[in-house]
């Protein structure tokens, strides 16, 4: 059997039923089998192993702290094998490996008693990147608001108050409403730079099937004021940059898909800088420059 689901208009079937597994962010998502040709897919086989794939090259190592686990992001001759491993002492290594030519994910994760949802989540959410960076999309790390039929997304590091700003919007901004607190995905389609609600929404559970045309990209600092400033195309690469999968980093063609989309982003739309204390004002500075004045 296979359960489907569209994100960001791309078409993802899984022989497993993910929102069963735990994943309920994918709830919103799902959609009626139907016999379009799918964009990826999920396969589950507990026989996979390493030895099934050749790696060209390690292109990173990093510590997942929702799992509390180690993960390597490797390529392989055919595609990406991504590894991750709780740091208990009695945990498996699982895998997740996409065929480049083909797309299909296939994953060795153990589901004979119960499921590691967050392995499961944050597996499919790195290979569904690596389908997303061929079609102008990218799962872009920041809290996204809707107003006025617009989305803004806010980016910075964390702590840096990206969360705290859209309550803000959602207190003071008149019909404002979260969209994503975490990853939202942007993709220009048909010529057009769009927002779209993804099931990944860090500790904020706001899963939204729903899409938007952006406003504009603001990148947050703290501040003892307020202050907002349009950058500069050059400088705005490096405001978004950041805030891309930074898992994908070191390797060349997935790097050259999200700077070819960023580089097409900020030439659509404004990215702002926004230095900003934690309060009203700021809020409102932000809104009345980036939607009333674009």
């Amino acid at each position: 059997m296979f359960y489907d689901y569209v994100i960001a208009d791309v078409h993802l079937r899984a022989d497993m039923d993910l929102v069963a597994a735990g994943i309920r962010g994918f709830k919103p998502f799902e959609v009626e089998r139907c016999d379009a040709e799918t964009d990826c897919e999920l396969r589950h086989d507990p026989e996979f192993t390493e030895a099934a794939v050749i790696i060209e090259q390690q292109l990173g190592t990093s510590y997942v702290t929702e799992a509390d686990a180690d993960s390597s992001f490797s390529r392989t001759t055919t595609g990406y094998l991504y590894s991750i491993k709780r740091r208990k002492a009695d945990s498996l290594e699982t895998l997740f490996h996409i065929e480049r030519d083909t797309k299909v994910i296939t994953t060795n994760i153990e589901t004979t008693d119960s499921i590691d949802v967050s392995i499961l989540r944050f597996g499919i959410w790195v290979m569904f990147g690596v389908v997303l960076a061929s079609k102008s999309a990218i799962a872009i790390h920041s809290s996204a608001i809707v107003t006025h039929g617009r989305g803004v997304l806010f980016l910075g590091e964390s702590g840096t108050g990206k969360s705290t700003h859209t309550r803000l919007w959602r207190e003071h901004i008149e019909g404002a409403r979260l969209l994503n607190d975490d990853s939202p995905i942007i993709r220009i389609k048909d010529g057009e730079l769009r927002i779209y609600g993804s099931p990944w929404s860090g500790k904020t559970p706001c899963y939204k099937n729903e899409s938007y045309p952006i406003a504009g990209f603001c990148r947050l600092a703290q501040a003892p004021y307020n202050k907002i400033s349009r950058l500069p195309a050059i400088v705005a690469i490096g405001a978004l940059l950041p805030s891309c999968p930074p898992i994908f980093a070191h390797d060349e063609y997935l790097q050259d898909c999200i700077c070819t989309t960023i580089g097409e982003a900020i030439r659509r739309v404004p990215t702002f800088r926004l230095e900003c204390l934690p309060d009203k004002a700021a809020a409102e500075l932000s809104y009345t420059t980036i939607l009333q004045n674009t």
